[in-house]
């Protein structure tokens, strides 16, 4: 996480969303972009902290402005740092947080992280909220999510660690640092969420 200034966001398309694809997506109705990206990042079935059973993009994704994140509960270094950012960038949001913003952490271990483990996990960092959800499950289904999401690894110790933000309805992905400050990574956020609103008046104009 070192090595450019903190106040520099990384900011990438993902792949499925970027240069050309992007500017289609753009051409296709509010429906239609949410089925692509259903399509896309799957309704995989993966667990909770609280051992409820969701579908990733319909319950997880769809209709809101999400943070993504990887972690596993035996991480003694970037995960608990990670985690104690994001409850930063919780604080910035405000209301925004829950009512329009979702954070989605992301276990690359479920072998070991079982639902239980992430609600620990999510009581001792300080990061347990209804809208904050650690998800593991079976390994090939965790495994399907996060190589859709650009970021896995064969070793959990060399997992991403930037955050992926998008907002469904708008079709915009990102990625953003980790070590961007929590007023950044809030800002970002927020345009997200304006994107979104716009999408959808734009789609209740073209039915």
């Amino acid at each position: 996480m070192s090595g450019l200034p903190k106040a520099v966001l990384f900011v990438l398309v993902l792949g499925c969303l970027s240069g050309t694809a992007h500017a289609q997506q753009a051409k296709l109705s509010s429906a239609e972009r949410e089925a692509k990206a259903r399509e896309y990042f799957t309704d995989t079935v993966l667990r909770t902290e609280s051992n409820r059973a969701i579908r990733f993009y319909s319950d997880a994704l769809q209709g809101k402005v999400v943070l993504i994140n990887f972690v596993f509960t035996q991480c003694s270094d970037a995960c608990p740092l990670i985690t104690a950012q994001l409850v930063q960038v919780k604080k910035e949001l405000g209301e925004a947080f829950g009512r329009d913003v979702r954070f989605v952490s992301i276990s690359i271990d479920p072998q070991n992280d079982r639902p239980q483990d992430l609600a620990r996990f999510a009581q001792k960092f300080d990061a347990a909220h209804p809208e904050w959800w650690f998800l593991t499950g079976e390994k090939a289904s965790v495994d399907r999510v996060v190589q859709k999401l650009g970021a896995f690894t064969p070793e959990r110790e060399s997992h991403l660690t930037a955050m992926i933000i998008g907002a469904t309805s708008a079709a915009r992905w990102k990625k953003v640092r980790p070590d961007a400050p929590p007023r950044i990574i809030a800002e970002e956020l927020r345009v997200l969420v304006a994107a979104q609103a716009e999408a959808r008046k734009s789609a209740q104009w073209t039915r």
